[in-house]
């Protein structure tokens, strides 16, 4: 029989906990992150003596006896803390099929915390609150409502300081099939510093800058921080002010991307896109930070969940065919053509071409090509 896949969606609230609810989720964080570093060493430890790696099951199996040595420990719902050792396997994972990063210990210094809860609690929106083992009844604010089995909860603190829970919930459909596609229904983007994104038909998406736009206010409260005694109250207060600055052009990044995103899937059945190294741009200094606050990735990211959620499909093109350099037109390959150049006049056969227009059309030709739908 054919595997079912369902529709796993996450939905995230804002959570308004009192003063001893966010006691005892500091505990769940504070207890999450100990059970973490512990079995991490654990499977560090035991590799290098054994020889192998111990299994999730194997450190499931040592919580009772570090609970009987920690007394604290017991006050944390116990599935959380296994929940713990199941992101550990997740992140080992991640390192050997995706090569990612071996995982690190996690700090107490780190505003941004989290811990799972995978089942036994519950979601009122009547009353705008969910019940949570160990913690009770807990304020929330739906924005949305939805149906559905609950799966894993994620309750969340960010660098501000506000609290947050991510629900991920199967709504018991599939996932549609992909649509029919053609050259008329496909769209090609090319991506970039100047325009946030230039489209196969000729439209240009400015890109908003919103990091680059905040540079100042965020220099003027940098500086106020470093000013402050560390440790100190008006210390905590200057780097809470940084850190909701920070949220607000994440905030901000994140929300322009959604529309956009969601109009390219909305208006089309393929978008074709250029795979990109984002890594290895970031190494040149001359473009990071103006790389870093376009922010493609996220862009991409969403594109894709998007484009499986509502039947498209995402082509995607090879990091290095050369798209901007290729006349569009009649396939001349201009090969002293610097980054430099924006607009340029194909020797061969007279065509003017603008160098993100021309790439993205030539990244929707090359992906259709490859789909063998040229002509169609």
């Amino acid at each position: 029989m054919p595997i079912i896949i369902c529709m796993l969606i996450a939905y995230k609230f804002r959570m308004y906990p009192n003063k001893s609810q966010i006691d005892i989720i500091e505990k769940h964080f504070g207890a999450c992150r100990f059970v973490y570093n512990f079995a991490l060493e654990k499977k560090i430890l035991h590799y290098e003596t054994e020889g192998k790696s111990l299994s999730r099951f194997e450190l499931n199996n040592m919580l009772p006896e570090l609970k009987q040595k920690n007394e604290w420990l017991k006050e944390v719902n116990s599935q959380s803390l296994q929940g713990a050792t199941l992101h550990l396997d997740n992140a080992f994972t991640k390192f050997f099929r995706e090569k990612k990063g071996f995982p690190n210990f996690k700090s107490r210094k780190n505003p941004v915390q989290s811990f799972s809860v995978p089942q036994h609690y519950s979601v009122d929106f009547d009353r705008n609150f969910v019940k949570l083992p160990k913690i009770g009844s807990v304020k929330t604010i739906f924005h949305r409502q939805f149906s559905g089995d609950l799966k894993t909860a994620t309750i969340s603190r960010n660098s501000s300081g506000k609290y947050f829970i991510s629900i991920l919930v199967d709504d018991g459909t599939e996932y549609p099939a992909p649509e029919t596609f053609d050259a008329s229904t496909t769209i090609g983007l090319d991506v970039g510093i100047k325009d946030f994104v230039v489209t196969s038909d000729g439209r240009k998406y400015d890109n908003p800058k919103f990091l680059k736009n905040s540079e100042a206010r965020l220099k003027v409260l940098q500086k106020r921080l470093s000013r402050k005694k560390k440790g100190s109250s008006n210390f905590r207060k200057a780097k809470l002010q940084l850190a909701k600055q920070h949220e607000i052009v994440s905030n901000q990044r994140n929300d322009f991307q959604h529309k956009i995103s969601f109009q390219f899937i909305s208006e089309n059945q393929a978008v074709a896109v250029e795979t990109l190294k984002i890594e290895n741009l970031l190494k040149n200094h001359k473009l990071s930070k103006s790389i870093s606050d376009a922010g493609w990735s996220g862009f991409f990211d969403k594109l894709k969940y998007k484009a499986k959620r509502y039947g498209k499909t995402i082509l995607q093109i090879g990091q290095f065919e050369p798209s901007s350099k290729i006349c569009s037109n009649c396939g001349y390959y201009n090969s002293d053509m610097t980054l430099s150049v924006r607009d340029w006049v194909c020797s061969d056969c007279g065509m003017h071409h603008d160098r993100d227009i021309n790439a993205a059309i030539n990244i929707k030709k090359f992906a259709l090509d490859k789909q063998n739908l040229i002509g169609i």
